[in-house]
């Protein structure tokens, strides 16, 4: 009897200092100032596109996210393990009441897009971010795992990718001379795209150059068609909407018929492809750059690197 009792004691302390130890956290220095984060974070919020690609490929599994721009709710190519994670509004409107019905432990999110709401977000969990998103991604990966206690993993994921851009460039040879020519079609806006974009720091870390034109550390300009002649270069990879509304595939079809686009060289030698926009421009993250490298090798005939 007696010993019963010192082991159900010894039971009850233990227990008892479980819930009085705090959970440990690490100071995190991030684009809104400095937070104090759990070092095992286990219910994870992810505000961003390319950070939901960065964390499933980290191995973590949000348990809400902000929904794809594309997709019901989910980009295809990431549907799959986020069949469990909550949808909770884009990027640029979260809905912070489901959002605080996850109870989540730890926000991760970006200034350019979520400035505004921080204080509320950080009311509900310690929140961190970085400060933009776009060609950034890489270093934004870093800082997920690093705040996630996976600094390892997300250097060898970058490595990994600049490991597959080596091997690109070398086997393309000549080809990686080929000054290539970014556009996008919209209804709402068509823009050249220069090297500040997702694709185009990919694509600078291939090797590839750029025309002239578009040889610009900058992010985009928006064109008419007068100034169709800027698209040229030896190949062009261009996108749309990949939903093809009917908006989108009629403004895209004016384009492509306009005697100044089919008058530049790269479309009348059959160098001018439509490439995926979800994949080349607006998912963001580490799965859609492989996909995008896996682009680059079918359309120049190369060996996969996977």
């Amino acid at each position: 009897m007696l010993k019963t009792v010192f082991a159900g004691t010894r039971i009850a302390v233990a227990a008892a200092l479980l819930l009085s130890t705090p959970v440990m956290a690490r100071e995190i220095t991030h684009a809104m100032g400095v937070t104090d984060v759990p070092d095992n974070p286990q219910r994870v919020v992810i505000l961003t596109n390319e950070g939901t690609e960065a964390l499933l490929y980290l191995g973590v599994v949000p348990v809400g996210a902000a929904q794809s721009w594309s997709g019901d709710p989910w980009y295809d190519h990431i549907a799959a393990p986020l069949a469990d994670t909550v949808p909770l509004g884009t990027e640029l409107a979260v809905n912070l009441e489901i959002l605080a019905t996850l109870e989540p432990d730890l926000i991760l999110g970006t200034k350019v897009r979520q400035e505004s709401i921080y204080p509320q977000l950080s009311a509900i969990a310690p929140t961190v971010m970085t400060e933009t998103i776009g060609g950034e991604w890489q270093e934004n990966l870093k800082f997920y795992a690093d705040v996630l206690g996976k600094g390892a993993e997300g250097e060898a994921a970058v490595a990994g990718f600049a490991d597959r851009t080596k091997k690109i460039h070398d086997a393309l040879g000549d080809a990686v001379n080929e000054e290539i020519s970014m556009v996008r079609f919209s209804p709402n806006r068509t823009r050249i795209y220069y090297k500040d974009t997702f694709s185009g720091l990919a694509l600078s870390q291939i090797g590839f150059k750029r025309p002239a034109a578009q040889d610009k550390d900058e992010f985009a300009t928006e064109v008419t068609k007068e100034r169709i002649p800027e698209m040229e270069g030896d190949r062009i990879f261009y996108f749309s909407d990949d939903l093809n509304s009917d908006e989108a595939a009629t403004n895209l079809n004016d384009w492509l018929n306009d005697p100044l686009w089919l008058n530049l060289e790269a479309v009348k030698a059959g160098k001018a492809q439509r490439v995926s926009e979800i994949i080349w421009n607006t998912a963001g993250g580490i799965y859609a750059a492989h996909l995008m490298l896996d682009d680059i090798e079918k359309i120049y005939g190369l060996a996969s690197t996977r």
